[in-house]
């Protein structure tokens, strides 16, 4: 007994049907299928999640340790300060590149959410984008990242990072402020570089971390709170 081919298979047999037909038509409210889907991106999404809250919990316990390390005695250099911001670079670095990753996973919850599950609550309201399957399903077949590293960067040092390099640069004119012998900027030499040309450097990286922060763009993520309109509707 021969089997039939792609070819010979009547498109009108309801037993040969492509799969995912008639999925989540405009008539019909979420399936179990959208629901199972939906359970996973949501499980992809706290796991990502996850990962940048340890990133950021590691790099608080890393600060917290430093300076209290470094105010524990006069004779601790305050440069110590200064490494402890080069490692909470390398940790926003690496949170940035999670939260590259977790914005593919949050991207889809947030379009099973606005064009699914809020439509069908509420089909009076509309599709919040009528493009949302041809997009879903091509983000399914080739994944890819949404969002440039520099934006990535911006989000997790408005979130988490400009404050702590805010704390530990405080921490750091303190520092020199309280224990040195020798005026500013003298006070802040490290070894044979010059104390003015230190003072410049971190004044620069400062200033080049609160750009990228605040500078105004258009955001490519998709971060729901973010918006002015968050709480103006109820």
């Amino acid at each position: 007994m021969t089997s039939k081919s792609a070819k010979d298979v009547d498109p009108t047999d309801a037993s040969h049907r492509e799969v995912g037909q008639g999925l989540l038509e405009e008539d019909m409210g979420p399936s179990s299928a959208a629901a199972h889907l939906y359970r996973g991106e949501i499980h992809r999404m706290k796991f990502w999640r996850e990962r940048l809250d340890q990133t950021s919990y590691w790099a608080i316990v890393i600060m917290s340790a430093i300076l209290t390390w470094t105010f524990s005695s006069r004779n601790n250099p305050h440069y110590i300060l200064l490494l402890g911001m080069a490692a909470l670079t390398a940790f926003l670095v690496m949170e940035a590149k999670r939260y590259r990753g977790y914005d593919i996973w949050r991207g889809r919850v947030r379009t099973l959410q606005k064009n699914v599950f809020a439509y069908g609550l509420d089909p009076s309201a509309g599709l919040e984008d009528p493009e949302w399957r041809r997009k879903l399903s091509h983000d399914y077949r080739t994944p890819t990242i949404k969002i440039s590293t520099e934006e990535a960067i911006a989000h997790r040092l408005r979130r988490v990072y400009l404050l702590l390099f805010t704390i530990m640069l405080a921490g750091w004119g303190i520092r020199i402020a309280a224990f040195a012998n020798r005026p500013w900027p003298e006070s802040a030499a490290i070894g044979q570089i010059p104390g003015l040309a230190v003072t410049i450097a971190v004044g620069v990286f400062y200033l080049t971390a609160l750009f990228i922060a605040i500078r105004p763009r258009i955001w490519q993520a998709e971060d729901e709170l973010r918006s002015k309109d968050v709480g103006r509707h109820r």
